[in-house]
């Protein structure tokens, strides 16, 4: 069985510019990645979160996008997702959709990163 942990989340949002002070200057998250993709400006900050800058999102439609989850092994963990009823998304093989709709990209992680992301117990030290 392979290991994995939730890296990001991604959200939708109308503009990134409030979104991206209000967790920096909160909670010292700052931008660790951008890039456009689908001709969306998207934008990775410290402490997980993804986010996707739509001006056309009104906020009634889902504003969660997908769970981004690195393993320690992204073919076991394919192996064992194509036992489940799930759909290959045209984004690549490691986007898959689950029967109720969750978007779950999985992520081959470097080296040790899955077992010292889960060897941490934020609650108690």
């Amino acid at each position: 069985m392979t290991l994995g942990y939730l890296e990001h989340v991604a959200i939708r949002v109308r503009s990134l510019g409030p979104h991206l002070a209000f967790f920096r200057e909160v909670c010292g998250m700052k931008v660790r990645d951008q890039q456009v993709i689908g001709g969306l400006k998207q934008v990775w900050v410290t402490g997980g979160i993804q986010f996707i800058e739509d001006p056309t999102f009104d906020g009634r439609e889902s504003r969660f996008a997908h769970l981004g989850i690195f393993v320690d092994d992204l073919d076991a963990a394919l192996e064992a997702a194509a036992r489940h009823d799930v759909i290959v998304l045209p984004k690549g093989r490691n986007w898959l959709r689950l029967p109720d709709g969750l978007e779950v990209e999985l992520d081959q992680a470097r080296g040790d990163a899955v077992a010292r992301a889960l060897s941490i117990d934020a609650r108690n030290g």
